[in-house]
């Protein structure tokens, strides 16, 4: 299996297509569908999906009754069949076909020279602008399994699945224009039978405001039945008479759009997109409410199989068509991670408020130390006790400097903590912290520069120590401030050092994240220009524990992304690993796509252009290692035992009461393995 090749990684590539047509020219239609099948083939896909009626076209209203246009349509459907032996890539039609007596508005799937499936459509409309009833007769009507089609025995019927006996969880369903539309559309059964890749086959028509329907459809059917949904559309060349269309063809997968086509082209327009065939089915696997619903329907999901045999291209670097956010966490769109941060802060700061007046308190007691997550902490600490009309001198603000502490980050605290209105105070913990390593007899209280676990954690705990001590002194709880990316890590301290608080806000978010929030914050200057400025140095800070003494130019010794790597890609691992269950070499391989060139992409709003940067899949991999490492082998017994604090993410949680349950003991080894297959 070749590393970079799309299909070693459980995903498939689709095309849909809104194709030049002429009204009523089967013989003009199938060429024109012949080309963007080829051109499909060309780019890898494995099918390629057509429109309603698109040998014949679809406005021909009574000119399907006639019989010499139906004979022009089995000509063009035998003309494709034959052409599609030298094509790797499946062919779904629409055609008006005569069937037992009657006519039928049919997809029809070739492979390779074989007709695979025809499927009727079910629901057909019969107001505003469509009257199929006046030609068409129901698919729920259809008196028979199996057609004769260009001389070949096909199964005919809606309960038919399409399933690849050498693609894992490639299943197709066909499903005809309105059968979407539909409260309980076809292919809501076909999903829950075990299809992954819906298909529909359309000609609606273009109205004002009718894109925004078909958008949201496509999204909430996807996302409901947890799969693909690729819809073909009519393009202009079917405009005639009273009524017009604009080819809006597109591609979702599970509520993501994925593609869409150019609205109102005078060009062809082909899509390719690429599924995630394992993300579908391991979402299938977690969301148990799916099997639920199978299991209450089972009467109604008696699907027949038909196999085929995709034969994909293993060999070849197909690249990736499909966008992969660099920092899933945080959007590229402005908008919405302006509501993303919205959300954010509420979330966080809700969850402060009811632990707050549940444990009838109106103190609390905080650590700041100018850096990102304790920035963020008392920010959402401000917000809360302004929702509260509590006063803000209640939040008792302490700088805790020791050894290594800085005067950067120590007058960033400062500033900070001055410019909200908190009650701020500075307790050196150098005395405590010597008297500390006096009392177990450290080297370092003899003078040697031993800077060990031990004398860095020395610092951590007697910070957590005293801030508890000051809580019990102030009846008041003890926030934290350590975040999702450094617990995957298990970058903290535990037990009595930054893992531990009263509540954490921050533990389900991530350090990328938190950087968006701070500045979302200081843009809008809420807390006033000063606390502004202080959150934008802060932002620019150098991240470091600042536990060991920095060198002589007075930076840190200590770069945090030196010891656990960027945090751009743990993130990025973290989100993939945790969320969906992927394999470390298939998270390298959508991390390569993602960050292996700067310039493919976009990058979320305010990125400067120092820190748009690309990492070679060396430098991922080294980085995917440590990550595996460190999450699979030596911290989830921190994350067994941590503090309460609000899910703000959906699978972004590592709560042992959350998202992420796994014991404190588990071998890493099928992970550690896996890595061996990233080049």
């Amino acid at each position: 299996m070749n590393f970079h090749n799309i299909h070693t990684h459980g995903l498939v590539r689709i095309a849909c297509a809104a194709p030049k047509l002429k009204v009523a020219d089967p013989a003009f239609n199938v060429a024109q569908t012949l080309t963007m099948l080829r051109q499909a083939d060309a780019r890898g896909a494995s099918l390629a999906l057509f429109p309603e009626l698109g040998i014949s076209a679809y406005a021909i209203d009574d000119l399907l009754q006639q019989n010499a246009l139906l004979d022009a349509v089995l000509s063009a459907l035998s003309t494709l069949v034959e052409e599609s032996h030298s094509l790797a890539t499946m062919a779904i039609v629409g055609a008006p076909l005569r069937i037992d007596g009657r006519l039928f508005n049919c997809a029809v799937a070739i492979l390779r020279g074989r007709i695979l499936a025809v499927t009727p459509k079910t629901y057909l409309p019969n107001y505003r602008e469509f009257y199929e009833r006046r030609q068409f007769a129901s698919g729920e009507r259809a008196a028979v399994s199996e057609i004769t089609l260009c001389g070949q025995r096909v199964p005919f019927g809606s309960d038919l699945i399409l399933k690849a006996s050498d693609i894992a969880d490639f299943a197709i369903h066909m499903e005809i224009c309105e059968d979407v539309w539909t409260p309980v559309p076809p292919s809501s059964f076909a999903a829950l039978a075990g299809a992954t890749v819906l298909l529909n086959l359309s000609a609606s028509n273009v109205t004002i405001g009718k894109s925004d329907w078909r958008h949201a459809l496509c999204k909430a059917h996807s996302g409901r039945c947890i799969a693909a949904y690729a819809y073909s559309a009519a393009g202009p060349g079917e405009s005639t008479t009273d009524l017009a269309w604009d080819g809006q063809a597109m591609i979702y997968e599970s509520g993501a759009l994925l593609a869409e086509a150019e609205r109102f082209s005078a060009d062809p327009q082909l899509l390719v997109a690429d599924i995630d065939l394992e993300r579908l089915a391991m979402d299938r696997i977690r969301q148990n409410t799916f099997g639920d619903n199978a299991d209450a329907l089972r009467d109604r999901l008696a699907f027949r199989t038909v196999s085929f045999e995709a034969k994909p291209d293993l060999a070849s670097d197909l690249g990736l068509e499909r966008a992969v956010e660099r920092f899933p966490f945080v959007p590229n769109d402005d908008a919405r991670l302006n509501e993303l941060c919205f959300e954010a802060y509420n979330i966080q700061s809700h969850g402060l408020r009811k632990r707050m007046e549940s444990a009838r308190v109106e103190k609390i007691v905080i650590g700041v130390s100018g850096g990102l997550d304790s920035t963020q902490a008392l920010l959402v600490a401000a917000h809360t006790f302004d929702a509260l009309g509590l006063q803000r001198q209640n939040i008792l603000a302490y700088t805790l400097p020791a050894f290594a502490t800085s005067a950067g980050t120590k007058a960033n605290a400062w500033r900070l903590m001055e410019a909200l209105g908190v009650t701020a105070r500075e307790i050196d913990m150098t005395p405590a912290c010597r008297q500390m390593l006096v009392d177990i007899g450290h080297p370092f209280a003899r003078g040697e520069p031993v800077y060990d676990i031990t004398f860095e954690n020395v610092q951590a705990g007697a910070r957590t120590s005293v801030l508890f001590r000051l809580a019990n002194q102030n009846n008041g709880l003890v926030l934290g401030t350590g975040d999702l990316s450094e617990l995957a890590l298990g970058w903290c301290t535990y037990g009595v050092g930054d893992h531990m608080s009263h509540y954490n806000v921050n533990g389900s978010v991530s350090k990328t994240l938190i950087q968006h929030l701070i500045r979302w914050v200081a843009q809008s200057q809420r807390f006033g220009a000063d606390a502004s400025a202080a959150m934008l140095d802060i932002l620019a800070t150098e991240i470091s524990p600042e536990l060991v003494p920095g060198d002589s130019a007075g930076g840190p010794s200590q770069r945090t992304e030196d010891f656990v790597g960027p945090y751009a890609l743990q993130d990025f691992n973290l989100f993939y690993i945790t969320r969906f269950g992927f394999r470390p070499s298939k998270v390298a391989f959508l991390s390569h796509h993602a960050w292996g060139d700067a310039g493919r992409g976009g990058w979320p709003p305010n990125i400067e252009a120092g820190k748009q940067v690309a990492y070679d899949l060396a430098t991922i991999k080294r980085w995917l290692t440590v990550f595996v490492k460190r999450f699979f082998e030596t911290s989830q017994f921190k994350r067994s035992a941590v503090p309460n604090g609000p899910k703000v993410s959906s699978g972004g949680s590592l709560s042992p009461r959350g998202d992420w349950r796994a014991p404190s003991d588990s071998s890493p080894a099928a992970w550690l393995k896996d890595l061996d297959a990233i080049p």
